[in-house]
């Protein structure tokens, strides 16, 4: 009875959907199969159990951890969480597009980054003059390297060294004798390969001066075309002409800059050469391609050096009409033969011919062939003073399509003849109502070539001239010693007992950079230099400056900081407000953003004006942001009474929601490069507004 219900007990599990368990089955048979004692037929039945199916579905279809494939596959499939699933992957795709869609827009709007040419100002540089390091009196280029903490603290990134080539020295290196080496009074050129490596080395980028226009008389290319040996022949212009009794005939009236004929006799070729300069510095004939080409691996080779631009200087004489006719005179009723100056002659035919432009453009697509690597862009500037013809200046900036000079340097502050709100007023405004659309500007009051401001307009304006340079829109150009005020020495002090000195010629703008107040002004240990310290070197000096909290270095520094962090500044609107024999005033301003910097600057006498009655809604109080006077900085002024003395600059700060460049009253007065427009929601630059 037991046996028939222990059989009939499988059947009835599995008619009740019972699950077989088979674990054991394979063991029980191994140890039949060892004892010898089993059969077939006493082979254990399979146990099973009776399970219930819904606890069955239910205990599968509940996650746990570790849980297999086919039960995770399982889970997953389930409509719930698949739905949930490409809900998620889908919001993952339109996050994504949406991303590059503003990634893009964000990038079609934004206005173009200023470059590094743009972004701050260039420290000008003449080697002989800045630091000597070997004790020798002449100023070095590791004298550079060892005053680069100097550069880093005045906020300044760009260093323009002014020629350094190999060259006797007649007219300050401007006539090289070898373009690809360096003076030997200057250092060697690994001294220049570790100068540019510690000039990048601290984020700072470098320029320097080519000449092409013509060499030394020393050089071997004109050794060679006085001698008329191969394609060297014609590398300068030569033309017959006659020498009687001592005295030579030239072709024509052609003078030079510096006086009497641009012709010279040569005793070797027996033909007078042209010479736009000194008779030291033969012209290159640029009508013959393989002068051109010449140049063109000049450039290369500095560029390979590392540098990040050059200045193109004289490229105005760089062709000569063929006819060699007779320039017209400027007094027509003038004895010919009496003119001797280079101001008594129209240069129709010696300056900017045609063909000119073609050979800068040139140069610029040379120089492009190196600024394809990002954030190494080629910077080219052009150097050539046009005075009153500012339309042939402007031409080297190209034009939209081709491109020339990044910029041309702007020699207007230099050029004019007395000072004042309205001369400042007439040198900005011709550059800026000239300047091509979509073109940078750029500023400069001191060159090589030019008196020092202090001594050219008075020291009691050096703070606000700085001041106009460092707040007017575009590059500003700080020549060496300008940042603390240095001044002229007296020509009488050069004599022959300094080094190199020539008792012709003297050069009272170039006196050693003023360090201290130790012998030489810090700027040798040797016994002399080259040309003497100014006088008062003692009290004015980068030391001492330093230690003033109102001193002319500190105030510069100030200003490059304020031009670096304000954005108005650095590439807003400038409007003209106003200007008279006293004061020229101008605010910058960018669209969007509601904090206006107005500048107030004295070039006359003490002055008192009303801001409120030239500009409507102009606030009736605004800040000192700075001032020449540091201890005016952070009052508050009223607007209706700004009151400055002679020689004093104000940079005043106010908030309004209407800029002027918006008011009908100033159109036409009002001037941007690089336009952006400012988003305060979104704290970014964007083009279109």
């Amino acid at each position: 009875m037991v046996e028939e219900e222990a059989k009939s007990l499988p059947m009835e599990l599995s008619e009740k959907g019972g699950v077989e368990n088979n674990g054991f089955v394979q063991n029980e048979a191994f140890d039949d199969k060892e004892t010898g004692t089993g059969s077939q037929e006493e082979m254990p039945k399979p146990c099973t159990v009776d399970v219930d199916p819904v606890a069955e579905e239910q205990t599968v279809l509940k996650p746990y951890a570790g849980m297999p494939k086919e039960v995770l596959l399982k889970f997953s499939s389930q409509a719930r969480y698949r739905v949930t699933r490409e809900i998620l992957f889908w919001l993952i795709i339109a996050a994504a597009l949406a991303l590059v869609c503003a990634t893009i827009a964000i990038i079609a709007l934004s206005p173009k980054c200023l470059d590094w040419w743009q972004a701050g100002p260039i420290y000008q540089i003449y080697p002989r003059s800045f630091k000597d390091s070997n004790m020798d009196g002449n100023g070095d280029l590791k004298g550079i390297q060892e005053k680069l903490d100097h550069v880093t603290y005045l906020n300044i990134k760009t260093i323009w060294i002014t020629s350094f080539f190999k060259s006797p020295l007649k007219d300050l290196g401007y006539g090289a004798e070898d373009f690809y080496d360096v003076d030997p009074i200057f250092g060697s050129m690994s001294d220049f390969e570790n100068l540019i490596a510690a000039i990048h080395d601290r984020g700072l980028k470098v320029i320097i001066d080519l000449i092409p226009n013509h060499t030394s008389d020393k050089h071997q290319w004109f050794q060679l075309s006085r001698n008329r040996t191969g394609k060297y022949t014609d590398y300068y212009i030569w033309q017959d002409c006659m020498e009687a009794a001592g005295a030579v005939i030239p072709p024509n009236n052609w003078v030079s800059v510096f006086g009497n004929s641009s012709w010279q006799f040569d005793d070797v070729r027996k033909q007078c050469y042209f010479h736009q300069l000194g008779k030291e510095q033969p012209d290159l004939n640029f009508r013959n391609l393989d002068v051109q080409q010449e140049i063109h691996d000049i450039i290369k080779f500095w560029l390979n050096k590392g540098i990040d631009g050059f200045s193109f200087s004289t490229v105005k004489f760089l062709l000569e009409a063929t006819h060699l006719r007779d320039e017209p005179q400027v007094n027509i009723s003038q004895n010919g033969e009496t003119i001797t100056a280079y101001s008594q002659l129209y240069h129709d035919y010696t300056t900017t011919q045609v063909g000119l432009h073609d050979i800068v453009r040139s140069f610029r697509q040379t120089m492009n062939q190196f600024s394809r690597e990002p954030g190494r862009y080629r910077f080219m500037a052009s150097g050539d003073d046009e005075k009153e013809d500012i339309e042939a200046t402007m031409m080297y900036y190209g034009t939209t399509f081709i491109q020339e000079a990044d910029f041309p340097f702007n020699f207007n502050l230099m050029n004019m003849k007395n000072l004042s709100g309205n001369s400042i007023f007439e040198a900005v405004d011709l550059w800026m109502k000239n300047m091509p659309v979509g073109k940078w500007p750029n500023w400069a009051a001191g060159s090589p070539n030019t008196a020092r401001i202090s001594s050219r307009i008075g020291k009691e304006y050096v703070n606000v001239m700085n001041m106009l340079l460092l707040t007017l829109p575009g590059t500003p150009v700080t020549y060496y010693g300008e940042e603390i005020g240095m001044e002229n020495i007296a020509s009488e002090n050069v004599s022959e007992g300094h080094v190199n000195s020539d008792p012709v010629v003297t050069f009272p703008e170039k006196s050693p950079m003023q360090w201290d107040g130790k012998v030489n002004a810090g700027f040798t240990e040797g016994n002399s230099s080259w040309l003497p310290v100014n006088s008062n070197y003692q009290s004015l000096n980068v030391e001492i400056q330093r230690s003033w909290s109102n001193s002319t270095l500190n105030l510069y520094r100030e200003l490059t900081q304020l031009r670096n962090h304000e954005l108005p500044m650095n590439r807003g609107w400038m409007c003209y407000i106003w200007n008279d024999s006293n004061v020229f005033v101008y605010v910058r301003e960018l669209d969007g953003l509601d904090r206006t910097f107005m500048m107030v600057l004295n070039f006359g006498q003490e002055s008192t004006i009303d801001l409120k009655a030239m500009v409507p809604n102009l606030p009736s109080e605004a800040v000192v942001r700075l001032s020449t006077n540091f201890s005016n900085a952070g009052k508050a002024v009223s607007t209706k009474l700004v009151k400055t003395e002679m020689g004093e600059g104000l940079v005043l700060e106010y908030k309004t929601t209407k800029p002027v460049h918006t008011m009908e009253a100033f159109q036409g007065k009002c001037f941007v490069a690089e336009k952006a427009c400012y988003s305060m929601a979104l704290n970014l630059l964007y083009m279109y507004c």
